[in-house]
């Protein structure tokens, strides 16, 4: 075994030594998340990206977790995407959803959030973070609630507190949203009356 192989072998744990929040200990734990930050390749899409001439890049945003993303900001959880590419594809989508937050710099992630919770008023304490790979690790350890999607690189499952039954790309971070809205025993329905209400009223003036 290699150095690498060893390194990474050592830090791995077992299903037995490593102890992950269930369904009920991570709602319980959502409810004092004011900030919910999310990485996009991996989380976001499935980390797939399709290139092609011209620079042009695009990738797949799964709808659901897009939909829930509006909800749970309009219910006033603060959104924010950290990733360490920039790209027009992840800048389009975050403008649709109507996401203020975009942090988009081959930096520490952890270092990215930093003046955005300034701004804020928010602690790490008080940030949840899903990511998937080893570039999120400097994140997920100032995090408050460190999760993982199910696809997870091995590495920094072993970091995180909770593991989605999704993986990246397909309703992940729905599901995050979900329990932070039995957390605080928000209605997703009525947030989406509310919304739709809104929108007419403001197409009628």
């Amino acid at each position: 075994m290699n150095n690498i192989a060893n390194k990474i072998a050592n830090k791995i744990v077992t299903p037995s030594e490593k102890k992950y929040l269930d369904w009920d200990g991570f709602v319980e734990r959502m409810r004092s998340i004011k900030l919910l930050a999310c990485d996009v390749d991996g989380v976001l899409t499935d980390d797939t990206i399709f290139f092609g001439p011209e620079k042009l890049e695009l990738k797949q945003f799964n709808v659901s977790d897009g939909f829930y993303i509006v909800l749970a900001m309009r219910a006033g959880l603060e959104f924010v995407v950290v990733s360490g590419r920039h790209s027009e594809a992840t800048t389009s989508r975050m403008r649709d959803l109507g996401v203020k937050h975009v942090m988009q710099a081959p930096i520490n992630k952890a270092k990215l959030l930093e003046p955005v919770i300034a701004e804020l008023g928010i602690k790490f304490e008080e940030v949840a973070f899903i990511g998937n790979e080893i570039l999120d690790l400097p994140l997920a350890r100032r995090a408050g609630l460190p999760i993982g999607v199910l696809d997870s690189s091995v590495l920094y499952i072993n970091e995180v507190d909770y593991i989605t039954s999704a993986p990246g790309g397909h309703g992940a971070v729905k599901e995050v949203i979900e329990a932070y809205f039995v957390a605080n025993n928000i209605d997703p329905e009525l947030l989406q009356r509310q919304g739709a209400k809104e929108k007419t009223q403001t197409s009628g003036n």
